[in-house]
């Protein structure tokens, strides 16, 4: 399946949380710094990955967002944002931010392999 079309069907969601527009926005960035222009199942999360042996690793290695601010901001509702003061303070009592970030990158690949699926069924 063609990147663009990825693209396109992540573009036409209507996400209503902030989690969810945030997840979407990890797909689309993780899509935006590919070199290929095609993807296949088997091999979306390899891809998007780029090198790194976890989501986990990805994070923490500086392949998305660095800052927890940024990340919050992404991540989190008005009120999420007041609580944590803008990313001062843990989201959760047992992650820190890019682990909260590393969620989310793993459930935008997991959003971009259903989409690839479903292209390469029909």
């Amino acid at each position: 399946m063609l990147v663009s079309d990825v693209v396109a069907a992540l573009g036409a969601r209507r996400d209503r949380s902030a989690w969810d527009r945030g997840v979407t926005r990890y797909a689309l960035d993780m899509l935006e710094e590919l070199e290929v222009t095609e993807l296949t199942a088997r091999t979306v999360e390899r891809t998007l990955l780029d090198g790194a042996p976890t989501w986990h690793d990805y994070s923490w290695g500086g392949c998305a967002l660095i800052y927890d601010a940024d990340i919050a901001e992404r991540l989190c509702c008005p009120s999420e944002l007041r609580r944590t003061r803008g990313g001062e303070r843990r989201p959760n009592a047992a992650e820190e931010w890019l682990d909260t970030q590393a969620r989310a990158c793993f459930q935008a690949c997991m959003r971009i392999k259903r989409i690839v699926s479903r292209g390469q069924e029909g």
